[in-house]
């Protein structure tokens, strides 16, 4: 049994929801946000209640495979809920002398210290602010918004001995000593 798939979804006031066979499609004021679930998982919604449960069959009650994507379904819904109503934000910093971002368009260009600037495309739906070296990435998937953020973070990945790069807000580097000369 899925202790996780088990909980019920409670769901506030002003996000609406619509089952579709095994489509599940949740708007609020974030946006829309569109689930296909697998045939094993089972979607019940009550409108009185404002709940949404997850389960599965009893046939599927031996099986690995259902049982692992009941709580993975069941928590996947409650993201869709928690984006379309708060949404979800990453936000990174870029370390170095004179290492920037800026929004052109679709595309957010990014300064790390290479002869040419890396560009990174904004998927659509999420929203991207950047001011020198603080970057913002928000909207309400939270694949997309991590995604983006891992993606921009790759263009130059922190190094341990001066710290420079581009991290995380709240990431810590550990750093390196370095070499020592003399003794």
């Amino acid at each position: 049994m899925s202790r996780v798939g088990k909980k019920p979804i409670s769901v506030p006031s002003g996000v609406k929801i619509s089952l579709n066979g095994q489509q599940i499609t949740v708007e609020g004021k974030k946006g829309s946000l569109t689930l296909d679930v697998r045939k094993d998982v089972k979607l019940t919604w009550d409108e009185s209640e404002k709940s949404i449960s997850v389960g599965i069959d009893e046939k599927d009650a031996d099986n690995r495979a259902a049982k692992a994507q009941w709580g993975t379904t069941r928590a996947l819904v409650q993201n869709m809920i928690f984006g379309v109503t708060d949404g979800y934000e990453k936000k990174l910093e870029i370390v170095g002398v004179g290492w920037n971002a800026e929004v052109q368009g679709q595309k957010l260009k990014v300064n790390v210290g290479y002869a040419d600037p890396r560009f990174v495309s904004i998927p659509e739906g999420v929203t991207v602010t950047a001011e020198k070296q603080n970057i913002t990435i928000a909207g309400p998937d939270k694949q997309q918004v991590g995604q983006m953020a891992a993606e921009v973070r790759a263009t130059r990945k922190p190094e341990p001995y001066n710290g420079k790069g581009v991290k995380y807000a709240n990431e810590v580097i550990r750093r390196k000593q370095g070499k020592q000369f003399g003794s």
